[in-house]
This record gives C-alpha cells, sequence and structure tokens, in this order.
C-alpha cells in the first residue's frame, strides 16, 4: 500500500523533510545539512527518516538548483539567435536601475555575452504577418556556427512572434536538425506576450536553465526509482503548483524561485484550517524573511519578478517579497550614527555570536538570547548557545556605542529589525490596498515565532498563528499543491470594440493546448480545473490588472465594471468614464492532486505544567518570571496567558504579557493579540 506522501524542501543551510501518512494524517520531520550536490542531501535525508519509497504514492520537491545556477552564473553556454538589429536588446534592458541614485553601480552582465547573440534575416509586422521569410541559408549557417562553438542550449527570439511564431518554428526545427541534442526554446512558445526585453529575457532564462534542471531532475528521478520510488517527480514552481520532469524541459525557468513559493502555499493552507481566508505569511530564517499575502483564500500572483534586477522572468508567479532580515542579521551602526539591522548577515557560519565561532557582532539570536527569550538550545541540542558570549556583543556593539543598559541595548536590536519586517508587511498589504487588520498573521521559519506577535501589534493584526513545526512549514507546502500550468496570449483592443466571440476562440484555443498537456501528465480530465483572467487597463497606461474572466465570455461591460472595482480597491480610485483596454488573456490549468487529510486532535482537557521559568524581558526594563512549556507537551484545547515561551526542535514561540494562546485541534498556536 502506498500510503505516504513525501516533500522535500531544500534549503542553503537545512535540506527539511516532511513525512505525512494518508491513513492517520499524522506528520513527522526530519531536518539534515544541505550537500553541494542537493541529491545527496536529499537521498541522506530519506534514509535517516527510514523511508520505504516503496510506500511513496507522491514525491514533491522544491528546489534552489534553478536559483543558485542563475546567481552564481554556473550555467551551460547558451546561445541567442534574434532578427538583424536586435542582438542587443536584453543588454539595452530598460535602460533603469536597481539604485537609481548610484551612478557607478551597474546592471550585472546579461546571461548570454554579445559573441554568442546571432542574428538573421527575417521580418514580422505588428499585425503578425510575415514581412520577410527566415532566410535558410543564413540560418543553417548560424546554427553551424554555434555547433562548432559547443553551444548547449539556444534561445531564439524574433521580434514580433508573440503574434506570429511561424518564423521561429522553422529556425528551431533548423537549429534541431544541426545540433541534435541541445534544447531550443523559442520565445513565441514560452511567453508569447508583447515587451520584446521581458519576452527576451525570459526565454534566455528558460534556455540557459533547461540543461541544468533536466540534468538535476533526471539524475533525482533515477535514484528514487533505484530506491523504489514508482511514480512521477513532482516539482513545485513559482507560480504555486507542481510540475513533472516532462514538463521542466521546455518550461525550466519556471523552477526558479521555487523554493520560496512552498511557504507561502502553506501559510495560505495553514490559516485557511482556522478559519481565516485572508492571512499574511511571515518566513523568518536565519538570513532573510519571506512576506506573501493571501486573500479570499487565493495567493496574490504577480509578473514582475526576477532572480537578478534587469532580468525579468514573467512567468506568473506567487508574489514573495523577501528582505535581510533573519536571525544571524547583523546590528551596526551606519554613518549618521544610526542602529541598522542587516541586510548583512553572519550566515550559518560563523553564525551569531552566541554560536562561539569567532563572530563578535551582535545579531537578532543574540539579542533574544540576552532578553531571555531564546534558550541556550537550538535543533534538539543539536546547536548549543552561549548567554555569556551574546550579552558581550550586545554590550559591545550596541549598549556602549549608545549608552544603553544591556537589555535596553539589545531591545532596541530587535525593534529595528521588527519595523524592517513590519514595513515589509505593509508593503504587501497597505500598499495593495488591503488592511493589515482584516487578515491573521501565520509565523513561522526558524525565527518568525520569535517576532510574530510584535509585528502584529506594530500592525493591529489581531491574531498571530504559529504552526506545529514551524521550521519546515515550506516543506508542508509542497504537499498542499496542485499540478498547475499557467498560459496567456496578447489581446490588445479597447473594450468597447472588443468581440467576445474573438476572445472566446483564443480561450478555446490555448485551454485545448492545457487540456493536452495535463492529460499527456497524467491528469484524469475530471480532476482538471480551468480558471480564466483578463489584463485590463486605462487607455493610456502600461501597467495592467488582472481581472476574473467567465466561461463562456459574455458580456464586455461586467468584465469593465469587474476591473473599476478592482482598480478602486487597489489603487484607491476609479475613473468611470475613462475607456478600458483590453491586453492580455491568462488561463491558469490546474490538475488537482488528491490531499490527505491532516490529523485532528481532540480536547483532552489536560493542563500541562511548564517544563522550567526563566526571567525574560519584554517591554519593561525588569525581567519577568516566565513559564517555559515544551510544545510537544501542549494538547488541543489547552489555552494559556502570556507571558510565556514555547520551545520545540525547530523554533521558539514567544507569546507577550497580554496575549492569549490557545492550541487548536491541528495542534496550531493561535496567538490573540492584545492592543
Amino acid at each position: 500500500m502506498q500510503t505516504l506522501r513525501v516533500a522535500v524542501d531544500v534549503g542553503g543551510t537545512f535540506t527539511d523533510i516532511c513525512i505525512l501518512d494518508e491513513e492517520t494524517g499524522r506528520i513527522r520531520i526530519e531536518k539534515t545539512s544541505s550537500t553541494p550536490d542537493p541529491i545527496e542531501g536529499i537521498m541522506a535525508g530519506v534514509g535517516t527518516a527510514a523511508i520505504d519509497l516503496s510506500k511513496v504514492a507522491l514525491f514533491s520537491h522544491g528546489t534552489t538548483v534553478a536559483t543558485n545556477a542563475l546567481i552564481t552564473r554556473r550555467l551551460p553556454r547558451t546561445a541567442m539567435v534574434c532578427t538583424d538589429g536586435f542582438r542587443d536588446v536584453i543588454e539595452i534592458r530598460r535602460a533603469n536601475k536597481e539604485d537609481l541614485w548610484d551612478t557607478y553601480k551597474d546592471v550585472v552582465r546579461p546571461y548570454i555575452p554579445r559573441r554568442d547573440r546571432m542574428t538573421v534575416p527575417e521580418r514580422i509586422d505588428s499585425a503578425g504577418t510575415v514581412l520577410t521569410p527566415l532566410n535558410e541559408a543564413a540560418a543553417r549557417n548560424v546554427a553551424r556556427i554555434l555547433r562548432r562553438r559547443g553551444v548547449e542550449a539556444v534561445a531564439v527570439c524574433f521580434m514580433n512572434s508573440y503574434l506570429n511564431g511561424e518564423n521561429e518554428r522553422a529556425m528551431k526545427a533548423i537549429l534541431e536538425a544541426e545540433m541534435p541534442g541541445v534544447p531550443v526554446s523559442i520565445s513565441s512558445a514560452v511567453l508569447p506576450e508583447i515587451f520584446e526585453h521581458e519576452r527576451f529575457s525570459t526565454t534566455v532564462a528558460n534556455a540557459a536553465l533547461s540543461p541544468v534542471v533536466v540534468d538535476y531532475t533526471r539524475r533525482l528521478g533515477e535514484r528514487l526509482a533505484d530506491e523504489g520510488y514508482t511514480r512521477d517527480l513532482l516539482l513545485l514552481h513559482t507560480g504555486g503548483g507542481v510540475m513533472t520532469p516532462a514538463s521542466v524541459k521546455d518550461f525550466a525557468a519556471r523552477l526558479a524561485g521555487s523554493g520560496i513559493a512552498a511557504g507561502a502555499i502553506a501559510s495560505r493552507h495553514i490559516a485557511s484550517l482556522c478559519g481565516f481566508r485572508n492571512s499574511i505569511g511571515l518566513d523568518m530564517g536565519g538570513t532573510s524573511t519571506d512576506v506573501s499575502l493571501a486573500y479570499d483564500g487565493q495567493s496574490r500572483v504577480t509578473k514582475d519578478w526576477y532572480i537578478e534586477f534587469g532580468y525579468p522572468i514573467r512567468f506568473s508567479s506567487i508574489e514573495v517579497l523577501t528582505i535581510g532580515a533573519g536571525g544571524g542579521s547583523l546590528a551596526w551602526t551606519d554613518e549618521a550614527g544610526s542602529l541598522r539591522n542587516g541586510p548583512q548577515s553572519a550566515g550559518s557560519n560563523p553564525g551569531p555570536a552566541c554560536y562561539g565561532k569567532g563572530n563578535r557582532q551582535p545579531t537578532n539570536t543574540d539579542a533574544n538570547v540576552t532578553l531571555g527569550r531564546l534558550g541556550t538550545r537550538l535543533a534538539g541540542g543539536q546547536v548549543l548557545l552561549d548567554p555569556a558570549l551574546a550579552s558581550a556583543a550586545v554590550e559591545e556593539g550596541v549598549a556602549e556605542p549608545f549608552g544603553l543598559e544591556l537589555h535596553a541595548a539589545a531591545d532596541a536590536i530587535l525593534r529595528v529589525a521588527n519595523a524592517n519586517m513590519s514595513d515589509a508587511v505593509r508593503l504587501i498589504s497597505i500598499s495593495r490596498g488591503y488592511d493589515p487588520r482584516d487578515f491573521a498573521l501565520v509565523a513561522f521559519g526558524g525565527a518568525g515565532a520569535l517576532h510574530g506577535v510584535a509585528i502584529a501589534r506594530e500592525l493591529a493584526i489581531p491574531v498571530v498563528i504559529v504552526p506545529p513545526n514551524p521550521g519546515v512549514t515550506s516543506a508542508l507546502g509542497c504537499l498542499l499543491v496542485d499540478m498547475q500550468h499557467d498560459f496567456s496570449e496578447s489581446c490588445m483592443m479597447t473594450a468597447a470594440g472588443a468581440d467576445p466571440a474573438a476572445i472566446e476562440a483564443q480561450f478555446a484555443r490555448i485551454e485545448k493546448e492545457a487540456l493536452e498537456r495535463l492529460l499527456h501528465e497524467g491528469v484524469a480530465p475530471e480532476d482538471i480545473v480551468l480558471q480564466r483572467s483578463i489584463d485590463m487597463m486605462y487607455q493610456g497606461q502600461w501597467r495592467s490588472m488582472a481581472v476574473g474572466a467567465p466561461s463562456p465570455i459574455g458580456d464586455i461591460a461586467s468584465l469593465v465594471a469587474e476591473f473599476h472595482r478592482e482598480h478602486e480597491r487597489e489603487y484607491n480610485f476609479r475613473r468611470d468614464d475613462a475607456p478600458v483596454s483590453l491586453f492580455r488573456i491568462n488561463l491558469k490549468a490546474i490538475g488537482v492532486v488528491p490531499k490527505a487529510d491532516l490529523l485532528v486532535h481532540e480536547p483532552t482537557g489536560e493542563t500541562p505544567e511548564p517544563a522550567s521559568r526563566r526571567p525574560v524581558w519584554f517591554d519593561g526594563e525588569a525581567p519577568v518570571d516566565t513559564p517555559v512549556y515544551e510544545r510537544t507537551t501542549l494538547p488541543c484545547g489547552f489555552s494559556f496567558p502570556g507571558p510565556a515561551i514555547v520551545e520545540q526542535v525547530d523554533s521558539t514561540v514567544v507569546v507577550p504579557p497580554g496575549s492569549l494562546a490557545e492550541i487548536d485541534k491541528y495542534l496550531n498556536i493561535l496567538i490573540r493579540v492584545k492592543g
């Protein structure tokens, strides 16, 4: 009987494994050290967890392989074939800068150097008409040059091909004939949308990553099969779904940012189990914090994202805002004499000062240890923390320079860190037209539960949810996703002149492709769900927003009315008298994967005793004698007031004075925030 579901989330320091038993709903976790070759860390974790892969019904994986390949530039030699005169589009970019005021800071170089960006004669006009067919002789000459250079992947990016991919398809056929075995990505298939830089950039990333991720998924699949796994390996992508290795070959860039999406999915699901359809995810680890938002049960999705500034990847992605705030973030003083926190980090080596590995600069972890909020043991005793070293770093780095008492200095470090994270939450909520008071905050990651209530107070969020295993919540997210593919096509017309029948025909064409792809991946027809939307904007704008579309398309006026409402919610104004344009049609094709129910617990009526007590500094000048609970002893239905500390293998939960915590039927901790 295949009754196990396994999810693996590979991070820079740890590989997290989550094992769900479908029969009982019980979850167990395993953490192992990540390895240079992630596959070795995964298989070591499978062995440590004693998983019989022959009993695994689903193996889902969030990976950093694609992200790391782009950041480190460890990419195969990739070439680009463009229309004559357009080889420099990806280098000209949008001519913008990440730091507007830094004249000397250059954007990183393109993934493909100019010498490997080749051109051929061809031309398609703005209506999609072929003005100049592809010059076959020139195309074959380019293919032979690239073959002699040992190119391992090719991106084909022709002007206006989003309207007509005929010339790109012809170029691909020639490349495949002259360079057998070399993957070729064409922009008309990868991203058939206007705006040539974004289309070219996405296609280049897709081509460069294809050999990397295809090799990785092949080797991992073989290792799993050798150990008895008989199903498809499922890979989490940025859009919040999973894809099989069969799709990875053609859409490799969808795996860039894979691991970040898992936490957003898990936080949304956990909040939903607790009865909250509006939630904000706060995933705080050792180096960074990822913030996500779900409204009415749906995660916010964006197409404006990148791994490196200047080179967008325009596949749909769950919107996650990442800032440099984590347990290892360093406290420092800027040139104006102000206290700062991050984005510099002590990392895992040497780590915070309390690790005893030589760092003497204070971190958030050192501040929490100094205040007694964090104990002296992490990861079940695998990491021991030295309070004396933590206090010495806080004293030397902050207390003495600012003339503060030791604990006031530690509190100041955390206040700055919390302010940074609160600003990130404001950016993803208030600046998008959402009121944080209408949301629950899901605090997870190794350090999220230490800071969750303080951030909730800052933003008047009424409740904080801490999952049962905060440190491996992202791995759990890999178990909660469906097969998903996102399709889009340009559809540029005025709403007043739009033909519903023509739009319906366009949707029908891409729905046919979506159905074929999901059926090829083994999804049963009854498990397929298609969700439509149309990107719209006021005429004269170039930024658009998505509006849900019915099937079939009927009255365009109802779409325009919904656009006005959504525009008012997000931007706080609407112009009912202004003409509206349609920009793009989108289709989300979902293959529903059956999900096992998590174990539901019944109240026991037990009142567990604290494992210990210790002095903890909260907002006052004096410490408070605080009970310390062991998380595994807290039963369903148990409630307790703050102050309290809850310790567990992968995280520590802080319940400040004035707050009330309760354990729900899924063993989440719900903290009602006073004020």
